[in-house]
């Protein structure tokens, strides 16, 4: 006979499963991209300690027996965009208030707090609850915490709200159950093991671009995108499988190209081989990458260039 603890287990519904789009989004260097890796558990966007390294809006899933989270994390959206690539990068934006379940709309404590931020208008047209990420509270005073919540609430609809370092790791785990808990119940949209609705192929290109912000100074990665040519799948002479990727790294004067290959291509190599161990550590294969240099110029008011690059 089962005990009373037992028919108590048999006797409680199964809980619901629960899905839902999460659309991250900010301003420029508000750590967007960090806190989407970190609630996902992969390194799905490229961060550096720049403004505007993502440019594309990209997706991460997040799945489990009882949900499925498809984050997708946004550009910082530019307040004066100058070029047709910022206008575009705005649009991914704007759109992530279509088919939002839920907006985390994440500031930094750091930042300054400005009555013509460009995401109040925007987020006028919003319909779907948004909560409030005040991102890197290791780094201010309780009291600032405070202020900008207060100054938020009193200029936006703000659901719910929380505190957290996303580099850190701190309160993202709160987050998570906080938002669990503004999704419907429903299907999963992904299967369970996909992790993101892009290529290999992007990835490489964010990832030979990711270094290109480290590695590079003043305008160089501001001027750059990255096309891939080539990802074959193949194998060594010994049997042992590798991938060979041909790359593209177009920038917009004779100037630039100069400077991305360095003296006797002593700076291409340095950007190859970074790239390459990174690729490795994410496609978990051995790689073979040949990277060469182009000028395009103002590729970034170039429709079929930006397009080539996938700004669509």
């Amino acid at each position: 006979m089962p005990s009373n603890s037992e028919q108590a287990s048999q006797n409680t519904p199964p809980e619901p499963f629960r899905s839902g789009f999460v659309n991250i989004i900010g301003r420029p260097n508000a750590g967007k991209s960090t806190l989407m890796n970190a609630l996902v558990g992969e390194r799905m966007s490229i961060v550096t300690h720049k403004p505007q390294t993502t440019r594309h809006r990209i997706i991460g899933i997040l799945s489990s027996e009882n949900f499925q989270l498809v984050f997708s994390d946004t550009p910082g959206y530019v307040r004066d965009p100058a070029y047709k690539m910022h206008k575009t990068m705005n649009r991914f934006v704007e759109g992530t208030l279509d088919d939002a379940d839920l907006l985390l709309l994440v500031f930094d404590l750091k930042e300054e707090l400005e009555d013509d931020n460009p995401l109040l208008a925007m987020l006028k047209g919003a319909t779907a609850p948004v909560l409030l990420v005040l991102n890197k509270k290791d780094l201010v005073h309780e009291q600032r915490i405070e202020d900008a919540l207060n100054w938020w609430k009193k200029r936006t609809a703000i659901a719910d709200h929380i505190a957290i370092s996303a580099l850190k790791g701190e309160n993202t785990q709160e987050l998570l159950q906080k938002i669990l808990s503004y999704l419907p119940e429903g299907p999963a949209y992904f299967p369970p093991d996909q992790l993101t609705d892009r290529p290999e192929r992007f990835f490489v290109s964010e990832m030979i671009r990711g270094k290109i912000f480290v590695l590079y100074a003043d305008e160089i990665p501001y001027s750059c995108d990255v096309g891939i040519d080539s990802y074959k799948e193949s194998t060594t002479n010994s049997g042992e499988p590798i991938v060979r990727i041909q790359a593209t790294i177009y920038v917009m004067r004779e100037t630039q190209k100069a400077i991305v290959l360095g003296q006797h291509g002593s700076a291409i190599k340095k950007l190859g081989i970074a790239a390459r161990m990174e690729i490795e550590r994410f496609i978990k294969s051995r790689v073979h990458l040949e990277l060469t240099v182009k000028v395009r110029e103002n590729w970034r008011d170039d429709e079929r260039a930006l397009n080539r690059f996938g700004y669509e």
